[in-house]
Parts: structure tokens; sequence; C-alpha cells
């Protein structure tokens, strides 16, 4: 794709008062947390607060914001980003607990009883019937006993480290999703906001359509009155006209729509209203060639390592299923205290200290049949990346050639907008001049709000291209 010299403005104006502006290089938003976003878009921070009123649902004001700034908000505030994050965070926490198996474990106890036996109640009730003492005098017994006991899995036929490589590789896989969540959000933030481009430039061009059709009523009005034009010329104009003003409330109403649609995808505040402060343009050009790009999107992708990573997963599985046939070595020691009260004698302690060893002799082939589940997570897994690599080459691939012919629609609607203003002006000067029909003003002008539409829908696609194509390689350094 060569530059080229485009407007940079939609705005209808005379023929030839075009002024050229050279397109940007760069196709990428600001770094994230570099934009500035003013403080009144931010929504509560309470995800559980919802409006009860209807002051605190009505809309007040507009606010224009640029694409860099809803990708920043939408970096900040989207719900779906935000859970992915959390996921995230509660897989580390996995990671952490997987980890604590390489340490020992110690733990203590302790109790004071209180205790008198029947049989020592009914011993000191017999020796009173004999007017003997009971050596045992049958009283309470107050105790203190306490233990600690420390265990360490000296061996565990590779169960610990399968866990902790598993749940790292969760976190891995968390770590992606996050990343690709925000790939997606960012795709679907940049085409509402170029959609809600759209609609605005939609309502200006009906809005345009509209003063053209007023201005050709007045004409056939005029001739009409001097006696050189027809009734059916007027009601042909006021016909034109009547389409034309449905056609901008149709475009009012999409345009309403695209701003809360736009809304809803960055989590704004229930009282705002935002509109697009951009101005329609070409968001930049793709320099790489079409080969270059698929192996991009191959090495960048993180759809690709996640199934990667879930088939390190499974695999971490299925040699955890095996570990229960093999061995298990732990050492055990243990310390505890005794003490009885009023017993006159002193404390006494006690220690242990030994390995245990285990070993599963038979387990009705339950191991087995666990880790066969996991070798077939793994065939899926594996399978997975295949098809997941082949839909990245046809994303790329369908993408790219969008993004080809866009630019070529744009250079081809640029010629025709220039030659529907020119076209409507002749035809309004041949019908003042009583040669041309008001039939070839009507046609000239919906030919002029054609051109408009099909222009702003060239750039758009194109852009909407070009962030397809993005997300389809997913430029991490550009980030």
């Amino acid at each position: 794709v060569q530059p080229q010299i485009l407007p940079g403005n939609v705005t209808p104006a005379p023929a030839g008062s075009v002024q050229p502006q050279i397109l940007p290089g760069n196709v990428t938003p600001a770094p994230a947390g570099s934009v500035q976003v003013p403080e009144n878009l931010s929504p509560n921070a309470n995800p559980l607060q919802f409006p009860t009123k209807s002051e605190e649902v009505k809309l007040e004001g507009n606010q224009a914001i640029t694409l860099a700034q809803a990708l920043e908000l939408a970096r900040r505030n989207n719900h779906d980003l935000q859970v992915s994050i959390l996921q995230l965070e509660r897989s580390r926490a996995a990671v952490r607990e997987a980890q604590a198996a390489l340490l020992p474990t110690l733990g203590v106890s302790a109790d004071i009883t209180r205790s008198q036996s029947a049989s020592g109640q009914l011993e000191d009730q017999l020796y009173q019937q004999e007017g003997l003492l009971s050596p045992n005098a049958g009283v309470p017994a107050t105790a203190f006993n306490g233990s600690a006991q420390l265990t360490y899995n000296l061996y565990t036929s590779g169960s610990r480290e399968a866990t902790i490589r598993q749940a790292e590789e969760q976190e891995r896989s968390d770590q992606l999703a996050v990343e690709t969540q925000f790939e997606t959000i960012r795709l679907n933030v940049a085409t509402d906001y170029y959609n809600l481009q759209q609609a605005d430039e939609q309502v200006r061009i009906s809005q345009s359509a509209v003063q053209n059709s007023e201005a050709s009523l007045r004409d056939a009005q005029a001739l009409e009155r001097a006696g050189v034009g027809t009734r059916f010329d007027v009601l042909r104009s006021q016909v034109n006209l009547a389409n034309s003003q449905q056609n901008l409330i149709n475009a009012i109403s999409q345009q309403q729509i695209a701003r809360r649609q736009l809304a809803t995808r960055i989590s704004l505040s229930q009282s705002v209203n935002i509109s697009a402060a951009d101005p329609v343009q070409l968001a930049g050009l793709w320099n790489q060639s079409l080969e270059q790009t698929i192996v991009l999107a191959f090495q960048n992708r993180s759809e690709l390592q996640q199934q990667l990573a879930q088939r390190n997963i499974s695999e971490q599985q299925r040699r955890q299923a095996l570990s229960a046939l093999g061995p298990q070595v732990s050492l055990v020691a243990s310390y505890s205290v005794l003490d009885q009260f009023n017993d006159n004698i002193s404390v006494t302690d006690g220690y242990s200290l030994g390995v245990r060893a285990s070993l599963s002799l038979y387990d009705g082939g339950a191991a087995k049949a666990k880790a066969a589940q996991a070798r077939s997570n793994i065939a899926i897994a594996e399978t997975q990346f295949a098809e997941q690599r082949n839909q990245i080459r046809f994303q790329v691939e369908q993408a790219y050639s969008t993004l080809q012919s866009s630019l070529t629609n744009v250079q081809t609607a640029n010629t025709g907008l220039e030659e529907a203003r020119e076209a409507l002006r002749l035809a309004r000067l041949r019908f003042q001049a009583g040669v041309g029909t008001q039939t070839d003003v009507i046609n000239s002008e919906n030919d002029l709000t054609t051109a408009e539409g099909n222009r702003v829908s060239a750039i758009l696609n194109y852009n909407k291209a070009l962030a397809q194509l993005q997300r389809s390689v997913t430029l991490r350094a550009l980030r």
C-alpha cells in the first residue's frame, strides 16, 4: 500500500476547495495511561450500584471524546476485562498455594482437661462402706496436654512438581486470556467508535440533503411564480424534501443508538452522553506484505499460546495422575508435653522422629484412567491449536483483502464526490436558466448524497479493516 494524499475532512465544500492532508503513518493508539480523560466520564466505583431515580439516568450535556480516550476508558472500566484480571489474580494465588508444598508444615495443639471417672467414684464409695480411705480419693483430676508436629514430604513421585507446574501454566493461560480480552475490547471499541463517526456523518449528510432539497424547492417555487415553472416541479421538490427530512430523522435515531452502544462498551457514567471528536480520515497505512502479516500473526496471537498452555496443563495433570502409583515418602517429627496438676510430679515430655512411606499397590485402574483422560486433553489441545492457526490465517487474509479494496474505494469515492458536486452545480444552473429540468436537479442532489455517504463509508470501512487486521496480528510491541 503506497501512501497517498487524501482530504482529511468530509464536510461538503465547493468544488476545488478541499485541502489535501498527508495521512499519518502511525496506526496505533497512544500507550495505556498516557491519555487524559475527563473525570466526569468515570463511572461509580461501586459495581453493585444501580440508579433508582429518573434524575440519575438523565443524560446531561454531551462530551466529545477521541478514539484514544475511548480506548483508555475501556481499559479502565470494561467489566469483561476486569473479570479477566481478577481471574489472573486468582491464578497467581493458586500458584502460591501450590508452591507451599515445597515447605514443611508445622502444627501445634494444646488442651486442658478436668475429669472424674465413674469407676473412680464407685471405687471410692466401696472403700467408704468398708470404712477405708480410697487411694485415689475419688477427686477430679486436671491435666494439661500439648503437642507439636512437623511434616515434610521428601518424595512424592513427581506429584508436587506437577501440581506447581500446572498452577504456573494456568496462570500463564489466564495472563494470555487477559491479553486476548484486551485485544478484543480494543477492536470492539474501535469498531463502535467508527460506527459512531459514520452515524454522525450520516446526520450531517442528511442535513445537507435537506438543505439542498429546500434550495431546490425555493427554485421551483420561484420559477412557478415567474410563469416559467410548473406545479409538477414544485410537488416533486416537496416530495424530495419530505424524503430527505425522513432520512434525517432516521439518521438522528441511529446516531443516538451508536452513542449509547459506545458508552455501554466503555462503561461510562449513567448521566453522560458522548460524541466522536476525531475527524473522519484514514487511521493509517499498513506497510507489511500479506505473507509478513500472516507470520506476525502466528508469532503474536495469544490464542495460539493459550492452546499450548492448555496442552502443558494437561501434561502435568497426566504426570500428577501417574504419581499416585509411585511411592510417597515423608518425614514426620512430633514433640509433646503432659502435666497432671496436683499430683506432685513435674511436667513430662516426649518426642518422635521418623520417616513414613506408602505405596499404592492397586487402585482399580483409577490412576491410569485419569492419565488417559489427560492424554486425550493433550490431543484435543493440539487439534484446537491447528484449527486456531487456520482461523488466524483466514482472519488475516480477510482483513488484508478488505483493507486493500477499501483503500481503492476511498480513491474512487473521492473522485465520485467531486464529480457529484460539479454535476449538482451545473444542474442548478441549467434549471435556473430554463434549459434543464427539476428531475435533473433532484437526481443530482441524490447522487451527491450517495457520493458523500460512499466516501464516508469507504474511509470508515478502511479503518475498521485496519483495526481488524491489527487485532488479527496483535502487535504487542505497538501497545
